[in-house]
């Protein structure tokens, strides 16, 4: 059973959900659990396991493609088939030249040349650290590489290297509702939305909603930090009969639990009861 743990804004909750979930499942479920952070512009799961053991870290590589011009006829048939527009070529000074920045490294192109014009090499994209801890539960954690824009590229490797045999593997998405989040959750079997109730929270958790409606996923939102701001994020819920796994009481003491690196330290008894409630919805949800 894949997991995917979301939210349309940031600063929602996300990470508290993922861990604690992860931390639940583990404690009374005994079930086989994986965590996976696929936030790889700014992953902070490890951060709330101080004593792992980071027992593997590997290097990432994007294949990106080079164009030798000896061979190139400068046809443009390989800029017209990339989609991403990162090749360019100007025939009248013998100028062929791919844009790594911009690259996707689809390998349209390489399909496109039919001089054998185009190879690919290797570029680091980023690291991928595996920790293991206590009795052996485990964590991946995909980093970019600081400048690079393949966020998406880096998730879809972070992915593919961590799906070992597991029960449950939990991805904690990165915020917002772009291609890193629709990779993210692209093969989850089901989606926790996070969300909290203030006009932000309910501004992102529509666009996330559509999203996940036209992806056709199973999901269910979490509201964090109820008690705060309005009804407005329960209002729209119901009308769209959208359904609530939880609430997440607002605590400031809890707060500073996270924001000192404690997140798992003395768990309110009313969020064991969410995550408790949230467990069994999933499995109710998914046996539909």
């Amino acid at each position: 059973m894949k997991i995917a743990v979301a939210s349309g804004k940031g600063g929602t909750g996300k990470t508290t959900v993922s861990i604690n979930l992860y931390h639940y499942i583990q404690k009374y479920i005994n079930s086989n659990v994986m965590l996976v952070d696929c936030d790889v512009e700014e992953p902070n799961d490890a951060l709330f396991f101080p004593h792992a053991e980071k027992v593997k870290v590997e290097q990432i590589d994007q294949q990106i493609p080079e164009i030798n011009t000896d061979k190139c006829n400068f046809c443009r048939k390989c800029a017209d088939w990339c989609e991403f527009k990162a090749i360019t070529i100007v025939a009248k000074l013998g100028f062929a030249e791919i844009n790594p920045d911009l690259c996707h490294s689809c390998g349209a192109c390489i399909i496109a040349c039919n001089t054998g014009a185009i190879t690919e090499k290797a570029k680091p994209l980023g690291l991928l650290s595996h920790f293991v801890y206590n009795n052996g539960e485990k964590l991946t954690e995909g980093r970019l590489k600081v400048g690079s824009s393949m966020q998406t590229l880096m998730i879809k490797e972070t992915k593919k290297k961590s799906l070992n045999i597991h029960d449950i593997i939990i991805f904690d998405a990165p915020p917002g509702t772009s291609c890193p989040v629709v990779e993210t959750v692209s093969d989850a079997d089901y989606v926790i939305l996070v969300t909290e109730p203030t006009p932000f929270g309910l501004h992102d958790l529509k666009i996330t909603t559509e999203l996940l409606h036209e992806m056709k996923k199973n999901f269910g939102v979490i509201i964090n930090k109820a008690g705060l701001g309005n009804n407005d994020v329960y209002n729209y819920l119901n009308s769209r009969n959208i359904k609530i796994l939880g609430e997440i009481q607002f605590s400031a003491a809890y707060a500073k639990a996270y924001a000192s690196g404690n997140l798992l330290k003395n768990v309110p008894e009313n969020m064991q009861k969410t995550l408790n409630k949230i467990v069994e919805q999933i499995i109710s949800d998914i046996k539909q």
